[in-house]
């Protein structure tokens, strides 16, 4: 028996990297009956003679969407225009990437599309993500993102025609990852990953990931959604559970109208509850 990790899944085909080896396998009928679904990014158990995964090890963490496991950071590429940015988007991936315990970072593309009078507005939305500890970089900034990719397992995730597959590009060349323009007509990317497959890039693992289709927070709880808006945490309220959304006297509500706190942020989370409060 031999330990190695999932690189890619195409249909009920396996690709098992086993140190410098790689090797096709079919996994055993008893994960469809136990309801354990291997997903790209595990490590296993092989029988290296008969190429069947016997056995999935126990993960840090997982993705659903996409299937994902043992994950260091989410790299969210989102556009500037292009699909167009949107602030609602963004923070329902970071909920979603930090209540997995995966480190977001953010990188923006198409900022080349901004207009003059846009300058101000971008500097703005950087800032407020920095001020509560998330790492930003641009798509012109590949040897520093690299330096922060080093030795980790990274997924690539955003919107479908933010750029992904094209920044994947520019990490590795060789790649020659498939890219779409986006509809005019419906503001958004033609989808052209389509499984999930890890890459070694240099030092780390890139998984590029299908574009997203939906993000589902019907799983987690109320306070599991308040707790990964970070920002929250520095603030003092009146009530020691208090949900931040019709309390009177509410510490994050005042800090929203002084300005501590991001509009745009509240206003993501307000949303969000209300989504999964339906």
């Amino acid at each position: 028996m031999k330990t190695g990790r999932i690189i890619r899944i195409i249909s009920n085909l396996y690709t098992v990297q086993i140190d410098e080896k790689i090797i096709e396998c079919h996994a055993r009928g008893k994960f469809r009956r136990e309801k354990c679904i291997p997903c790209v990014g595990d490590y296993c158990e092989v029988d290296f003679e008969n190429q069947y995964i016997m056995k999935i090890l126990p993960r840090k963490n997982h993705l659903t969407r996409p299937r994902i496991a043992n994950v260091d950071i989410a790299l969210i590429v989102t556009s500037w225009k292009e699909p167009q940015f949107s602030y609602y988007l963004l923070d329902k991936l970071l909920t979603l990437v930090i209540l997995n315990h995966i480190e977001p970072v953010l990188c923006f593309t198409k900022l080349d599309l901004m207009k003059k009078e846009e300058e101000k507005e971008w500097k703005k939305i950087k800032e407020e993500y920095e001020k509560i500890g998330i790492s930003i970089f641009t798509n012109e900034e590949i040897s520093r993102l690299k330096e922060k990719l080093t030795q980790k397992v990274v997924v690539v995730t955003g919107q479908t025609g933010a750029g992904k597959s094209t920044l994947l590009n520019r990490f590795a060349p060789n790649l020659k990852l498939k890219t779409n323009p986006i509809s005019k007509a419906l503001n958004r990317g033609v989808h052209t990953t389509r499984h999930t497959e890890l890459f070694k890039i240099d030092s780390c693992y890139i998984a590029d990931t299908p574009g997203f289709s939906a993000l589902d927070l019907s799983e987690y709880h109320l306070a599991e959604i308040k707790n990964s808006f970070w920002e929250f945490g520095d603030i003092s309220c009146k009530y020691r559970d208090c949900n931040h959304i019709k309390e009177n006297e509410c510490g994050v509500k005042e800090a929203v109208q002084t300005g501590q706190i991001s509009t745009h942020r509240y206003e993501s989370y307000r949303d969000l509850i209300k989504e999964v409060e339906k």
